[in-house]
């Protein structure tokens, strides 16, 4: 064991320039399955307070499913498992997009479920009241509020959707660890490229998250 080992800054610095194109891949990883993610958990999500039975248990099924289950299990099952079934191959992007929709997409309908049911039932006996349909009552003024209560879990599972790119090196999707790996496997320099990965990954949740805390103060200004 080398006990005079010194952390060498001008490797760090040097791998910027290869870790950056890194960087647009994570970002539509993340976001583009954010995005995709975000409409299935509307869906799911409503679904999960339907009155009806027969509605629910799918939603139920799919939330325990991708939430019981690891992220990385599940884009190595979209990315190895379903070529066989399918009879053709995944593009890795593909992959790392749909396992991110589907994972994110049973958070987020839970956290639909639980901003649509955070509103106080009063609410929508007013709105009936005043002769708004169930339709209408739901649509401008159950879910503006709800809407406006889900923002702080919605960032923080983007946040997390985006440190789960970091997974999908193992199916060779060019994310800032993939990059890492390719330029450490020529360098030697594990300590100081990974240093900076995890910066890069910071910078970005970082900043994700003084939008979002703007975005909160706006909405709670603006109730």
């Amino acid at each position: 064991m080398d006990v005079n080992f010194q952390f060498d800054w001008s490797a760090a610095f040097g791998s910027i320039p290869y870790l950056l194109p890194g960087i647009p891949w994570t970002l539509l990883i993340s976001f583009g399955g954010l995005a995709i993610g975000f409409f299935i958990g509307i869906f799911f999500g409503l679904l999960r307070i339907s009155p009806v039975r027969w509605l629910r248990w799918p939603a139920v099924l799919y939330v325990e499913v991708f939430r019981g289950t690891p992220i990385l299990v599940q884009v190595l099952f979209i990315f190895y498992g379903l070529p066989q079934l399918l009879g053709s191959p995944i593009n890795a992007l593909v992959a790392g997009i749909a396992a991110i929709a589907i994972n994110s997409g049973a958070y987020i309908s839970e956290i639909v479920r639980g901003g649509v049911q955070s509103i106080e039932r009063g609410q929508r006996e007013a709105s009936l009241s005043l002769g708004l349909s169930r339709t209408q009552a739901f649509r401008y003024v159950i879910w503006p509020q709800a809407l406006r209560r889900m923002i702080p879990p919605l960032g923080n599972q983007g946040i997390i959707s985006i440190k789960d790119t970091s997974l999908f090196s193992v199916i060779g999707v060019g994310e800032l660890v993939r990059q890492g790996q390719i330029y450490i496997a020529t360098t030697f320099t594990a300590l100081e490229v990974y240093f900076m990965v995890a910066l890069m990954y910071l910078a970005i949740t970082w900043t994700l998250s003084l939008i979002l805390r703007q975005i909160e103060r706006r909405g709670l200004a603006g109730q």
